[in-house]
């Protein structure tokens, strides 16, 4: 694992606990807030993978 991949992680975690956290309190704004975490932490996870990847390709 590396650095985005853990990040990524983490943040997508972070982003699940607000978006919930804004159907609980009945906010919009915070639930948006936490799907849009949720997204840039995919995305960042999917950078990680890649280079891990890569990184494995290039063992070979």
């Amino acid at each position: 694992m590396n650095k985005d991949q853990v990040k990524g992680t983490l943040k997508d975690a972070a982003g699940h606990v607000q978006q919930t956290t804004g159907k609980v309190i009945g906010s919009n704004e915070q639930q948006l807030k936490g799907i849009k975490k949720q997204v840039d932490g995919h995305a960042q996870k999917a950078v990680g993978d890649i280079k891990e990847i890569v990184k494995d390709a290039s063992k070979k």
